[in-house]
């Protein structure tokens, strides 16, 4: 390190390392293991409900529970609830089957059946230069073969 003449004064040349000490401390008891079964996943593909919000709604007012206490149930903020049944949010899978299990409604189910591609004739194409030298050289040599017979 570059210092000016006043601040070499300050300090030293040499720099000394400290010996670490070890002091006795508490010994730390070893990390908890979870007991807890992992959630299962869902292997079966599944998709939303398109009126999942006025589900979520009807189910929740006809068990007469409010949204602090459906919140407190499944273990969600009050204002997740609210977006949800505003449709200002939509629910990911894991909410989703909790509302589920919680409302006994249906929310999740196996996707519709996926639209096919139409299927008709190809777009006619036009023609590109490289296809018309193509068959200019084909038929040159058509040609040629018939001129020796």
């Amino acid at each position: 390190m570059i210092v000016c003449e006043e601040c070499i004064k300050l300090g030293s040349i040499y720099w000394e390392t400290r010996p670490q000490t070890r002091t006795k401390g508490v010994a730390r008891p070893p990390p908890k293991v979870s007991t807890r079964k992992p959630t299962p996943t869902v292997t079966e593909d599944v998709e939303l409900v398109e009126d999942f919000s006025s589900r979520v709604r009807k189910a929740r007012e006809n068990m007469g529970l409010s949204h602090e206490d459906l919140g407190r149930k499944i273990g969600e903020k009050v204002s997740v609830l609210q977006k949800i049944e505003t449709r200002k949010m939509t629910p990911d899978h894991k909410l989703a089957d909790k509302l589920q299990h919680a409302l006994k409604v249906r929310l999740l189910v196996p996707p519709s059946e996926p639209k096919p591609p139409s299927v008709g004739l190809t777009p006619p194409h036009e023609v590109t230069l490289g296809e018309i030298v193509h068959l200019k050289k084909r038929k040159g040599e058509v040609a040629e073969e018939r001129e020796p017979s």
